[in-house]
């Protein structure tokens, strides 16, 4: 039995949906094998502005630095575009990230079995797609020196890429202590024939590949990276981002999987470990009960597994899931002809009846617990 506290981050859109979502997840997994979770929901992004003023409230980041784990729906919306960047909901995202030590995001791309025909390739392009995006999350273009100048009625912006070598090293050390754990092949990604910051990216991760011999290594500019996800995904095993080439390609690599509902994500550091799906907040369909929860619960699989040791409950949710999904259960994102479509309600409630059902006929399933 564990116990352990987790932190519900709902924020804005499909994001408390979502996270209910999760949350029934958590506690189901809590009940049927005797763990205590405590959850304890704080605000984040536009709800933490409209209820306190700020984006991130101390409160809230006090609560996640005392957490084993935080499980965070969404961030951002119209509502509060007009606000300055440093006030917006999104920047309450980056402070949580900064004030967690959190300097690295994993995104699996796996495509689920009863979901192979959602994909926009072809199946001999699709392979088996199976691989992870590791991205750099506290450095570069988005924590750089910015601003904005006028010289002579002539307006100009800039934003600064920068990297340390501490900085790579110690998230090519984690790229490549995932790459062997899986088929041992590590694809670095950069723009090292025009940045600078990419060049030092380069010569960083080859001599980190000194220390981890049995890992195969390629470096790959990141406009052809974009490109071989589309032509061949099945090539790439790990892929090593900066913070800003992770998060374009991260989101094109959900359009192979058919919805970016799909996909789950964690971040790692010095702190509590935060999960969370890599989708936006939606706000055209909060409050629709159409937002899908699978990228929710995928991340709660995860939190089970890698932060939690819990690897025979985080097994019994993605089995369960998968009978959902060959079941012809959908949300609207990711309907085919034919599907059953269902709201998020309804989709969270089947998965949990058939959980139940997972348990009951263990054998027949050829599970154990």
């Amino acid at each position: 039995m564990l116990k352990k506290t987790i932190v519900l981050l709902p924020g804005d859109g499909i994001g408390p949906e979502v996270l209910r979502a999760g949350a029934a997840i958590l506690r189901e997994c809590a009940h049927e094998f005797g763990h205590q979770f405590d959850l304890q929901e704080h605000p984040v992004g536009g709800a933490a502005i409209d209820a306190a003023g700020d984006p991130l409230p101390p409160a809230t980041l006090a609560a996640c630095s005392k957490a084993d784990a935080v499980l965070l729906g969404a961030v951002g919306g119209p509502k509060w575009d007009a606000l300055p960047v440093g006030k917006r909901p999104e920047s309450g995202l980056l402070g949580l990230r900064k004030g967690l030590g959190l300097y690295v995001n994993v995104r699996p791309v796996c495509l689920r079995a009863p979901l192979r025909g959602i994909s926009p390739l072809k199946p001999e392009r699709l392979g088996e797609l199976d691989l992870e995006i590791v991205r750099e999350l506290s450095g570069g273009m988005y924590f750089g020196n910015r601003g904005v100048e006028n010289t002579g009625g002539v307006e100009r912006a800039f934003d600064t890429e920068m990297y340390s070598v501490p900085e790579i090293e110690r998230i090519a050390a984690f790229a490549f202590a995932r790459a062997e754990g899986r088929e041992r092949r590590l694809c670095s990604v950069d723009k090292a024939n025009v940045l600078a910051s990419s060049q030092l990216w380069r010569r960083t991760v080859n001599a980190m590949s000194q220390v981890y011999p049995a890992v195969q290594v390629e470096h790959m500019y990141v406009d052809n990276a974009a490109m071989q996800l589309v032509l061949r995904p099945s090539q790439f095993d790990v892929l090593l981002t900066s913070n800003m080439f992770g998060d374009i390609l991260s989101d094109e690599s959900a359009a192979l999987v058919g919805s970016i509902g799909l996909l789950p994500s964690a971040s790692f550091g010095t702190g509590a470990p935060l999960f969370e799906p890599i989708h936006g907040s939606a706000p055209q369909i909060a409050g629709k009960d159409m937002a899908n929860p699978i990228g929710t619960i995928l991340s709660v699989t995860m939190l089970l597994r890698d932060t939690l040791g819990l690897g025979i409950e985080a097994e019994w949710v993605e089995r369960s899931l998968d009978r959902v999904l060959s079941s012809g259960f959908r949300t609207t994102d990711i309907a085919e002809p034919g599907a059953k479509v269902i709201g998020t309600a309804a989709f969270v409630d089947h998965l949990r009846q058939e959980m139940q059902s997972t348990l009951a006929h263990a054998e027949r399933y050829g599970w154990g617990v």
